[in-house]
């Protein structure tokens, strides 16, 4: 579909859009380009530092203090273009960028590269006065103005046909300018609001008939038969309400139309960049887990983005590392840090802070660090939002910081950074499970059976490799290939569909070990609990039933390689092992039931664990798979401080605002601080070494 000119392209799914029917992100893919195919796009070798910039802020003469400031401290990248759209056409069809052409030819002879960001969000207020169609309606049927950043309904055909026209000529131009070195998309997108208005409905239904087929395959797939909700033609579907009440399939089916919406406008600019800009890679700084509407990037990442990017606001490490990853996805290039954490809202700034994620970054493959943002804001939503440069125009203490960083890339990008090496393990990550476990407010027993957060328990599952330093993927384990990992794990896989299901039972039986943990295959793709022996579709890898479950009242203790593990989520299941072996058991339940299970399939092992993930229990488990899969931890670091080896070099970074110690054997000496350890490495709050 998308590998026609992209003119004609618009106007097909424009005409596509009207007549209610959504192209499904599944079908006729536009894969980005791989980079592989482009030695000349950044790859080995290359660290950016630099900044978001917003010229629209700033007077002439206030630019070219900028960019001398930026150019002093030895930044090499900027993205600029973001939130921008009535600037460079301040009314249809009337467009401007000699402005635009200024700052960029000034980033130039400054030696810094620009990533331009096609601002297709938010849309401009006079597409919102013209076309009303790009405005949200609320569940409630009122039409909502502009009033917040992203309030753009761009499923409307008007919206796409002039994002479309925007997107060309603005790669028209800047195409082969030599200062740009990037592209991005509608900065955050997934972010936006879902909407509620006739016309949406039309689509959403056009959506429908495209998944279904047929009413009967729909009442089927949403348990119409409950609570007397049958349909009996395509005229009495409503859309679902995004803030509820609501049954869970129609909520589920929800997130995927918009989902599906919002690929489909990426692959409509990927489709005008392959026309326009093919020598250009793409990093854009996505939203996918936004809690408006988000979508997902996870079975969608190869055909929208060249580069993992990401805004980068970090809470605890774990979290963060999680993060990263599931922005990496399954690419094979860098991530890069589009919008980089320096101060922010009513946050001046610590420290100190920026300099250690920028080297935890490093840690987890990434590549570009750009400051949000450069300079402070003084008017609008975020006028108390703090960046490198105070609101007079003088350089905070951020600047010199980031100076430090710059410098300091520098030399570390000779030395292997950014990192290429490939993860060991990977952990499954989502969205349908994740949207379907959240669900809006109302009538809903879903909840009340899980209990928990999948995120947490993604973090869960986590956290003991991260604490072995061990790299490990977050993908979707029903789009990416499992082949290349020594280890596979489902934390709470709670739907089940049939290509994850199929990615799985080929993966054991190719020879592969996979864990997987309770709450995991209860619902099959439409949301709807199997009616079949639990694990569905992997009862026989897995080679047991877990159909019945309870709560403890006290922490659960599990016996496992003879010692007593407790652990903290009181969520169990009664395993009835068929040809699986039981590993550990539960110490204080009244059945004394399996805890942990093995299966010999095929060639490979599927591990069930009879419980919510959790540390305490993933933690031991994982490390005895160790030695017999080959997997390699990491350095050994204590609690707080993460560490990877690279090129025979050891990178150490404490993430905690206290001093820590690191032991090792022999005397090393440090790249960074050009001292010699003896035996102990000592670091500051906050503090990196690179030790050799």
């Amino acid at each position: 579909m998308h590998r026609r000119p992209a003119r004609l392209a618009g106007i097909a799914l424009a005409l596509a859009i009207s007549a209610g029917i959504v192209p499904n992100a599944t079908t006729s893919p536009a894969r980005a380009q791989s980079a592989a195919g482009h030695p000349e796009w950044p790859g080995k070798g290359a660290l950016f530092v630099g900044t978001c910039y917003q010229p629209i802020d700033r007077s002439p003469e206030q630019i070219r203090q900028d960019i001398a400031i930026m150019k002093g401290a030895g930044m090499t990248m900027v993205r600029m273009g973001d939130l921008s759209w009535d600037s460079f056409e301040p009314e249809e069809g009337r467009f401007e960028f000699k402005w635009f052409d200024d700052v960029i030819a000034q980033m130039h002879a400054a030696g810094i590269r620009v990533i331009v960001d096609i601002p297709g969000q938010p849309a401009p207020i006079w597409m919102h006065k013209k076309y009303p169609g790009v405005d949200i309606v609320n569940q409630d049927g009122v039409r909502i103005n502009a009033a917040s950043r992203y309030w753009d309904n761009i499923s409307d055909p008007d919206y796409r046909r002039l994002a479309t026209r925007l997107a060309q000529k603005m790669m028209q131009r800047y195409a082969h300018n030599p200062a740009v070195i990037a592209l991005g998309y509608d900065n955050e997108i997934g972010n936006g609001h879902m909407s509620d208005s006739p016309a949406d409905r039309t689509r959403f239904v056009g959506w429908l008939k495209q998944r279904y087929g047929s009413i009967e395959a729909l009442n089927k797939a949403w348990a119409t038969q409950r609570w007397s909700r049958r349909i009996n033609s395509w005229d009495e579907v409503d859309i679902p309400y995004e803030r509820g009440p609501g049954p869970n399939e129609r909520y589920l089916d929800l997130h995927r139309y918009w989902s599906d919406d919002t690929v489909g406008a990426l692959e409509e600019l990927e489709a005008v960049r392959k026309q326009y800009a093919p020598n250009l890679p793409v990093a854009s700084n996505f939203w996918p887990n936004a809690g408006t509407k988000g979508f997902d990037y996870l079975r969608a990442w190869d055909k929208i983005s060249t580069y993992g990017a990401q805004g980068f606001y970090p809470g605890d490490p774990v979290g963060a590392a999680v993060d990263v990853m599931s922005n990496r996805a399954g690419h094979d290039t860098p991530v890069w840090f589009n919008e980089f954490t320096a101060g922010g809202g009513g946050y001046y700034g610590t420290p100190g802070r920026s300099r250690m994620w920028a080297y935890f970054g490093l840690l987890y493959y990434t590549q570009s660090f750009l400051a949000w943002t450069f300079n402070s804001h003084s008017g609008g939503e975020e006028q108390a939002l703090f960046g490198l440069v105070d609101h007079d125009g003088r350089p905070s203490w951020k600047v010199g910081e980031f100076a430090q960083i710059a410098r300091e890339f520098e030399t570390l990008k000779t030395l292997g950074f950014p990192r290429y090496d490939p993860p060991q393990v990977a952990v499954n990550f989502s969205y349908q499970s994740y949207w379907l476990t959240n669900p809006p407010p109302g009538p809903n027993t879903m909840q009340e059976y899980f209990k928990g957060d999948y995120s947490k328990f993604e973090q869960a599952a986590y956290r003991p490799l991260f604490e072995d330093n061990i790299d490990a993927a977050v993908i979707d384990f029903g789009h990416d290939a499992l082949d290349t990992y020594k280890l596979a794990i489902l934390p709470s896989a709670y739907v089940m569909d049939a290509p994850t299901a199929a990615a799985v039972r080929k993966y054991v039986a190719g020879g592969g070990t996979v864990i997987m943990t309770g709450y995991s295959a209860k619902v099959d793709e439409t949301g709807k609990w199997f009616e079949t022996p639990l694990p569905g579709r992997l009862g026989d890898v897995f080679g047991v039933r877990t159909n019945a479950f309870y709560r403890a009242e006290q922490p659960l203790k599990v016996t496992f390689n003879g010692a007593t593990l407790t652990g903290s989520d009181p969520y169990y299941e009664i395993l009835e092992p068929s040809t699986a072996t039981p590993l550990a058991t539960f110490a204080n339940t009244p059945q004394k039931s399996p805890a942990i299970t093995i299966n010999h399939y095929g060639k490979g092992q599927a591990i069930y664990v009879a419980t919510a993930p959790q540390s305490e229990l993933m933690g031991p488990l994982v490390r005895s798979l160790y030695p017999s899969l080959g997997i390699k931890p990491g350095p050994k670091t204590p609690a707080g401080v993460v560490a990877r080896e690279v090129d025979g070099r050891t990178l150490y970074v404490n993430t905690t605002q206290a001093p820590v110690s690191v032991t090792f054997g022999g005397t090393k000496r440090g790249l960074l601080s050009k001292q010699a350890y003896a035996g102990t490495l000592p670091l500051a709050p906050y503090g990196v070494e690179l030790v050799q």
